[in-house]
């Protein structure tokens, strides 16, 4: 009997971890593999003649529309099946995505792949965390989370170092690598995921009546407006740097690298932070010093400032999200059947933004002459704008905050 206790003891203390582990590949997979590996990429791309520089831009959103329509698919996907085998499908479609890229057939071809690695990063996102999160004891689920959303800087910091060194061996063989780190890291998630049963149907509507619905609608907005200063930096930083300012591909690498270890060190950071100064104080700095960092290469070319800018930026494009949910959580602190409902809106609005303002800024890099600059002011507008919404959104009524979710009516 003591044996088999301290089995079940450590069984139910390692396997926690094992789920914490399988969302971090998942987010590694699903964003820092498959989107942001293209941004260091795009130059080699257009380098080969694969594809011209604007439908090369095309195609990178092409992953963020895909975003869009994951974003959308992932609750009612849950709601008919576990999650366990969604998100292995999800993790394997991206794999196949990588792999499909390695030869661009044509145009439709390549928008095709990219848009179905939007869709399961899309996915991902939006049900890694809220699979595993429920399975860690409460004393541990900022660690946890903070773990599962660097999974997203480790891509980008991989993305940074492997790439330049798979692009040594040819651009198809590039592609061909990142499927097989993509199929490494899907089997090494595939047995941490928690057997879990479909989600439960949405709580009664007249639950949102007691909502802090102004200050949630404020959230929304202020989650889109980042989104779309993220697109400069998420996109053309690489390209900026090695074609902009004519330093080269192994150049923009490097800043492609240092926006990855700030993408590792984001999530935990900010976190850490929004634990002791709140976490809407922390946000209105994040945007702050998002706003300040997008606008640093419009204005400025220094190695050092660039340095900053690539840094600050990295940590808050994963960095974000344990924030607005962080946010989300500490508005529904008595409402938390509305929790996963709000985090649902909030991610769409997120992708849907970010989508628009990436073709946005694709068709205006093309018909600007390749002026990077304005996208980069455009991003630091969008960061202003964030910080004016939440500062004019107010507090939360405190009675409604107080309203326990089941008397809502």
């Amino acid at each position: 009997m003591p044996a088999a206790a301290a089995d079940r003891t450590g069984k139910s203390e390692a396997m926690p971890w094992r789920a914490t582990l399988a969302g971090l590949c998942a987010n590694l997979v699903g964003l820092g593999l498959a989107r942001f590996a293209y941004t260091p990429l795009l130059p080699a791309i257009i380098a080969a003649k694969w594809f011209s520089a604007s439908a090369a831009a095309y195609l990178g959103a092409a992953n963020l529309a895909g975003y869009v329509v994951g974003a959308l698919v992932a609750g009612p996907l849950t709601a008919r099946f576990p999650a366990r085998p969604v998100l292995r499908s999800m993790m394997l479609l991206t794999t196949l995505a990588l792999f499909a890229c390695a030869w661009p057939v044509d145009f439709y071809w390549f928008f095709a792949w990219r848009f179905v690695s939007g869709i399961t990063g899309g996915s991902l996102m939006v049900l890694a965390a809220p699979t595993v999160l429920p399975h860690v004891a409460p004393s541990r689920r900022g660690l946890a989370s903070g773990a599962i959303f660097m999974g997203v800087g480790l891509g980008i910091a991989a993305s940074g170092t492997l790439v330049p060194l798979l692009l040594s061996e040819g651009l198809t063989q590039a592609w061909l690598g990142l499927g097989m780190l993509a199929l490494l890291l899907t089997g090494v998630a595939w047995g941490g995921w928690p057997n879990t049963a479909a989600a439960a149907a949405p709580a009664h509507r007249a639950l949102y009546r007691a909502l802090p619905t102004r200050q949630l609608r404020a959230l929304y907005a202020e989650y889109a407006l980042d989104a779309a200063g993220l697109v400069p930096h998420m996109i053309f930083l690489v390209v900026f740097i090695a074609r902009g300012l004519g330093q080269g591909l192994a150049v923009g690498s490097q800043y492609w690298v240092a926006f990855g270890l700030g993408a590792v060190a984001g999530p935990i950071l900010g976190g850490h932070l929004a634990d002791r100064i709140g976490f809407r104080s922390m946000l209105r700095l994040a945007f702050a010093l998002q706003a300040t960092a997008v606008a640093i290469p419009a204005f400025v070319s220094g190695a050092p400032w660039l340095i900053v800018s690539s840094v600050v930026m990295g940590a808050f494009t994963p960095g974000i999200v344990p924030l607005v949910l962080g946010r989300i959580q500490e508005l529904l602190a008595h409402h938390p059947a509305a929790q996963k409902a709000a985090w649902s809106k909030a991610m769409i609005g997120f992708a849907l933004l970010q989508a628009l303002t990436a073709y946005g800024m694709s068709y205006l890099l093309s018909a600007n002459g390749g002026n990077y600059c304005i996208l980069f002011s455009l991003g630091a507008a969008a960061m202003v704008c964030a910080l004016c919404v939440d500062l004019m959104a107010g507090q939360p009524d405190a009675a409604l905050q107080a309203q326990p979710a089941g008397r809502a009516s």
